[in-house]
């Protein structure tokens, strides 16, 4: 990490005011009589600065959503959505938290009974994103789904679930408006994270714990309803698969399907044969290959067939995944 983190936009006191470092290697040490290259330019020198993912011109074939070949098979049986899994030890390892971070976690973890029953995750974003990237979503929305998760538990086990959420969210008013709304459910949350969450207090360092701790929770909740064109969203969700293994399908977002940002394109292959009964839907042939632009979780998704370049709307069950199986030379010799 180039000056071993000490510059960090999110923290003036740097990466490891929250985190345990990346390494023990310093980076002075790593550097050496080496000179550091660009990526692009020779990614088989010893030292290479790696740019941001949406900067980069050549696209490895390593970047997500592909998995290493050493272990696709392992990860295909293990997991619905082996790509997530993956990513998922890396942000695991990225995001221990040094002692301080960690004593406060486990303080805001004690105040929700995560072991008394299913608890749902809501993420509610309002704030910097909403009108450019993200739609406005009511919290009538989130809970609807929250509903339809203690139903379908108490169909499950047989007999009644008491209704847990918890709340993370950049607008405090979703606290009081969820109360009100809905007071069968237990609400639970902290205002004061909300709070620096916003616009103006957003890059301080109780704005950082905040946001980290939310992520951690969300990443403990049964069940997470959100956006995923959120990345706090995103990130609860990959936490929680390596809380609990195999959870891939435990999630319901309110818009994108999930995704790595800038990560190599999306596909899917159709299994069936689909016949386009209007001029927004596509056809499709068995075998086709579409790159997925979304699911509208109602039934369809949109997408481009590779085949025809015919953009357009088809059945969400008439496909399965085209994983990303690729070789990771790095990760060979370990599974040899």
């Amino acid at each position: 990490m180039e000056g071993d983190g000490k510059e960090w936009r999110y923290s003036r006191s740097g990466w490891q005011s929250t985190f345990l470092p990346v390494t023990s290697c310093s980076f002075k040490e790593a550097l050496a009589d080496s000179k550091m290259i660009n990526w692009e330019r020779d990614s088989s020198s010893r030292v290479v600065s790696l740019p941001i993912v949406d900067s980069l011109r050549t696209l490895p074939s390593t970047l997500p959503l592909s998995f290493p070949s050493s272990i696709s098979d392992e990860l295909i049986k293990f997991h619905t959505n082996p790509p997530l899994f993956f990513i998922a030890q890396f942000l695991w390892y990225l995001m221990r938290s040094n002692g301080d971070v960690q004593k406060h976690l486990d303080e805001e973890k004690e105040k929700i009974p995560f072991n008394q029953g299913p608890i749902v995750g809501v993420q509610v974003r309002r704030t910097d994103k909403v009108g450019t990237e993200a739609a406005f979503h009511s919290i009538d929305e989130y809970m609807e789904w929250a509903e339809i998760y203690f139903k379908i538990e108490e169909r499950r086990k047989g007999k009644e679930v008491k209704r847990r959420v918890f709340i993370a969210t950049d607008d405090p008013s979703v606290f009081k408006e969820a109360k009100e709304k809905f007071p069968s459910f237990e609400i639970f949350g902290d205002e004061g994270n909300a709070r620096t969450a916003q616009l103006d207090s957003r890059y301080t360092d109780s704005s950082l714990v905040g946001v980290i701790t939310d992520i951690q929770l969300l990443s403990h909740c049964s069940f997470l309803v959100c956006t995923f064109s959120s990345q706090v969203c995103r990130m609860g969700y990959e936490l929680s698969q390596v809380r609990r293994n195999g959870r891939g399908d435990e999630f319901h977002s309110l818009d994108d399907i999930y995704y790595f940002g800038g990560q190599l394109p999306h596909e899917q292959v159709a299994i069936e044969i689909h016949e386009a009964e209007n001029e927004k839907e596509m056809d499709l042939e068995v075998g086709d290959v579409i790159g997925i632009a979304g699911n509208h979780w109602d039934g369809f998704s949109k997408g481009i067939n590779r085949r025809t370049g015919r953009v357009g709307l088809y059945p969400s069950y008439k496909v399965q995944e085209k994983w990303r199986v690729v070789d990771f030379p790095s990760l060979v010799p370990l599974y040899q």
